[in-house]
């Protein structure tokens, strides 16, 4: 009796998937419309801390954005050289990010003595603030990704960028038509429990949800992959049962 009921289930979750994809690839349509009149004109810069994070935890914003001919950018603002691995760790983020859509020409990692590697580290807002300030002028970027107040792992490097990116757009530091946009952290159940929290993701209110499907999972996950420095054991598990590898929410900030 069993059997039937979890195959039923299963079959139902399937289909509802793929009336979720398509129905979001045409939100995805209209949201890229609202900042740009069509897709190529839609200039998207995504601000990190450390190689690595742009496929941990933003794969399917950039994989859907560059799909759906987005420009999309990438601002790193340290090596991740905790383990002075920095050199190794640069060449791993290019491979990553060619990987995920975006090619070196628009990838700029920072190397700063004031921006270390450290979770215990509290990055200095006014620099953090006027290396993205500038990079958002220099490149005309009508939408910007990054973390939110929690920094989705609770890193103080990750939190630092929230906390300069606030920062700007209180104090008007930002054009007018550049949308600032800080990833959803989710409590420890719903970010490893995969492509189950698909349905709360598609549900709960958000300024932008992005998810992409086996194709766009497979692409994060090899781009994880080329961080061959960072492959400790549980992250081999997390490429499996995180969310963040299906599904992005965002908040307006």
């Amino acid at each position: 009796m069993l059997l039937p009921v979890v195959v039923s289930v299963v079959l139902l979750f399937c289909v509802w998937m793929k009336w979720a994809f398509r129905a979001h690839r045409r939100r995805m349509d209209w949201c890229l419309r609202r900042f740009g009149s069509a897709g190529a004109e839609v200039r998207v810069l995504v601000v990190t801390a450390h190689p690595d994070d742009e496929c941990m935890f933003f794969g399917p914003s950039i994989i859907r954005l560059t799909e759906e001919k987005a420009e999309v950018h990438l601002l790193c603002l340290s090596e991740g050289n905790y383990y002075n691995q920095g050199s190794q760790r640069r060449e791993e983020l290019l491979n990553s990010c060619s990987l995920l859509g975006i090619p070196q020409s628009r990838v700029t990692l920072v190397d700063h003595r004031s921006l270390p590697d450290d979770p215990t580290a509290e990055w200095s807002i006014s620099l953090v603030s006027s290396l993205i300030s500038k990079h958002i002028k220099a490149h005309s970027f009508n939408m910007v990704l990054t973390f939110d107040s929690a920094g989705v792992s609770g890193h103080s490097n990750h939190v630092s960028i929230f906390k300069a990116v606030s920062h700007l757009a209180s104090s008007g530091h930002v054009p007018d038509d550049c949308c600032l946009l800080s990833l959803d952290t989710v409590g420890l159940f719903r970010k490893y429990v995969s492509v189950l929290d698909l349905p709360l993701s598609w549900t709960l209110s958000s300024s932008l949800c992005v998810f992409s499907g086996l194709w766009g999972y497979r692409r994060a996950r090899d781009a994880m992959l080329c961080h061959r420095s960072q492959l400790l054991w549980f992250r081999h598990l997390y490429m499996v049962f995180s969310r963040y590898m299906f599904v992005n929410t965002f908040q307006m900030i």
